[in-house]
């Protein structure tokens, strides 16, 4: 389907490694024209819990095989949560205490992470805490970090592209009073939107071709994996919350009408108060809450626009959004959107460094699941420098959120500047974080900082750190006892 547009693809990426070393845009690798607009966007289901005898919200996860029709007439093997492709929202309130029971029906080994989320390492569902075949996890913590839009999908070490191309991912929404004062009503004017793009063989299966050096690059667009979607809204204002669930393609998201909107919210929560923006970039990972106008009878296409080569190129219509002919009202955003203050630089706060490069490497090292890379003081804040030796890459930190300093030593763009958990990093740029780590000291279990691009995470971007008791950190081992990794076998 669509060679043309492959060869495209492969094109952009020997012009960025073999002639230019920066890319080229004038080729672009599009689907503007052709789609219809034909099908209904799907909407995840939002997951209902049941309530234990101590309040505690309990969630049941299976990750499964089926099949998935995407296109008329053919039937797409896929894998899914609760389904056949991708899995459905779960929504909680900070202060909750969960649980859930993950079981794994897929016939081989994965994990499932808690991408953005603040929780002790042991439930953090990083490449050590494996669930194999036929067995069942059960994490369970209390949620306690500001609303945001985060997300889960596998994490297992040298899979971790593979399993979640097949479908397994899935929004996690966590509430709070700031963030319900913003459109609320899940579905109708607070719409999830999972973007990723796909190849497809001509029978309708999915391609999986790592063989670029940033991963599979497709050149067909799922949303909620939706193909060829439009949503009808009936309010004046609706809230999208756009995650870019693709394993390598980054995304410059806005309207085809050149309309602007309000970005309310980046990755781990929400903006002190709304910016007015026409675009907004976002590599694999990232996430942005936007709030939209409508008047009765608008139309509009919500699409990626090409900006350079690599992992930026191409350009996409994404979602068709046609507003009914009367309008619900909704309220204006409040001047004021979150009440918890931006990440601030302490004082003598320490500044560590780490070197991404073309050999897909952090400071010259490949992951080592028996290796501490850092050691740092449980609910501290630190000032981490990212500096990029090689092509495109991003940055994710686990158990933490950070703000964005400055990149390549000037002001972050204005999509840049709320609270993180992962951000990108252009080619030869640097990038300097103030980080604020989670408060959960542990000794032995482990959390990773990675590139998001998961191809590159999979052959080796990723180093490991531990959270442990402040003034602890010199009596921490930087090699642990040769023993087998964690494996969940309940």
């Amino acid at each position: 389907m669509k060679l043309q547009h492959r060869l495209l693809i492969l094109l952009s990426l020997l012009l960025v490694f073999g002639l230019t070393g920066c890319g080229s845009s004038d080729d672009i690798v599009t689907n503007v024209g052709e789609l219809q607009f034909e099908k209904p966007l799907n909407i995840p289901e939002l997951l209902e819990p049941t309530i234990d005898s101590d309040g505690t919200k309990h969630f049941n996860l299976t990750m499964e095989p089926g099949t998935t029709a995407f296109f008329p007439g053919k039937k797409t093997d896929t894998w899914g949560i609760n389904g056949s492709y991708l899995g459905p929202t779960i929504r909680v309130s900070r202060g909750d205490q969960v649980s859930f029971d993950v079981e794994n029906k897929l016939g081989e080994t994965s994990t499932l992470h808690w991408h953005g989320m603040m929780l002790p390492p042991k439930m953090d569902g990083g490449p050590h805490q494996m669930i194999e075949a036929g067995k069942t996890w059960s994490p369970h913590w209390t949620i306690d970090q500001p609303s945001a839009t985060t997300w889960y999908h596998p994490h297992l070490h040298g899979k971790t592209a593979q399993h979640v191309y097949r479908g397994l991912a899935g929004m996690f929404i966590i509430d709070d009073e700031d963030s319900k004062k913003l459109p609320s009503n899940y579905g109708v004017n607070d719409i999830p939107l999972i973007v990723q793009d796909k190849l497809f063989t001509s029978d309708g299966q999915l391609l999986e071709d790592d063989d670029t050096s940033y991963g599979t690059m497709g050149d067909e667009i799922l949303v909620n994996g939706t193909y060829d979607p439009y949503l009808e809204v009936t309010d004046s204002q609706v809230r999208f919350r756009i995650l870019n669930g693709s394993n390598a393609r980054a995304y410059n998201v806005g309207f085809n009408d050149g309309r602007s909107f309000q970005l309310v919210a980046n990755d781990a929560g929400l903006l002190n108060e709304a910016v007015t923006l026409d675009r907004v970039r976002l590599s694999p990972g990232e996430r942005a809450e936007i709030v939209v106008e409508f008047e009765p009878g608008d139309e509009t296409i919500l699409r990626s626009f090409s900006s350079s080569a690599g992992i930026e190129s191409g350009e996409f219509d994404l979602l068709k959004i046609v507003a009914a002919s009367e309008l619900t009202q909704s309220s204006p955003i409040s001047e004021k959107l979150s009440s918890i203050p931006p990440i601030e630089v302490p004082e003598n706060a320490k500044v560590r460094q780490f070197k991404l490069t073309m050999e897909n490497e952090i400071n010259d090292k490949k992951m080592d699941m028996q290796r501490i890379d850092e050691v740092v003081p449980a609910g501290t804040t630190e000032i981490w420098e990212i500096h990029n030796f090689g092509p495109e890459h991003n940055f994710h930190i686990h158990d933490a959120a950070f703000r964005v300093l400055d990149v390549n030593g000037e002001e972050p763009r204005e999509f840049e500047r709320g609270r993180k958990d992962t951000v990108f990093v252009p080619h030869g740029g640097s990038v300097r974080l103030v980080v604020e780590f989670g408060n959960h000291p542990e000794t032995e279990d482990r959390l990773v900082c990675h590139c998001h691009l998961l191809k590159h995470e999979d052959e080796g971007m990723m180093g490991q750190f531990l959270l442990v008791e402040p003034g602890t950190e010199s009596h921490v081992p930087t090699e642990l006892p040769k023993k087998n990794i964690e494996h969940n076998d309940h």
